[in-house]
């Protein structure tokens, strides 16, 4: 594995690729509900420690289009981004650049498929990638984003699965 120094800001860039990570679940209910609540209804069951602020109460947005912003909005009205739509194609694909607590220049890229499986359920299958791009923090950021998506899912699955409110 090799770096460059060249990279913006003087931090070396890792040229090996990083093995992203790769997630599958599946939720009962059909795709074009589970992709409704990952997207508009993210504010429903995002858990405040998954934030900037870690503030109660606050709005997590994502607005439904390429180029739509992902941030958290918090009641005193701070803004803080954390990533932007790449790929919106309701209700089977979602894709976006994530940089929740760093810097744009440091996003990586997650992208999310709703598949049908069977009559009423969805295998939802998650790549989070582009881990080379954080030079050698890459590694040990995919190892603590990991551990972020084994807390979060469960919150998506339990809104997903739950009543509709």
């Amino acid at each position: 594995m090799s770096a460059d120094p060249t990279r913006a800001g003087g931090r070396a860039e890792q040229t090996a690729p990083i093995e992203p990570i790769e997630l599958a679940f599946e939720v009962a209910c059909p795709p074009a509900r589970a992709f409704e609540v990952w997207t508009r209804r993210i504010a429903r069951w995002w858990p405040a420690d998954h934030t900037v602020s870690g503030e109660g109460g606050l709005l997590v947005v994502l607005e439904p289009w390429p180029g739509g912003r992902i941030f958290e909005r918090t009641g005193a009205g701070a803004e803080h981004d954390w990533g932007e739509v790449t790929i919106w194609e309701p209700p089977t694909r979602l894709g976006y650049l994530w940089h929740l607590k760093r810097d744009r220049s440091d996003a990586t890229d997650v992208e999310i498929r709703f598949v049908p499986s069977g009559a009423s359920a969805t295998r939802v299958e998650i790549v989070h990638r582009g881990w080379e791009r954080l030079g050698a923090d890459g590694v040990p950021w995919r190892d603590r984003n990991r551990g972020g998506w084994a807390t979060l899912l469960p919150h998506f699955v339990s809104a997903v699965e739950g009543p509709d409110v």
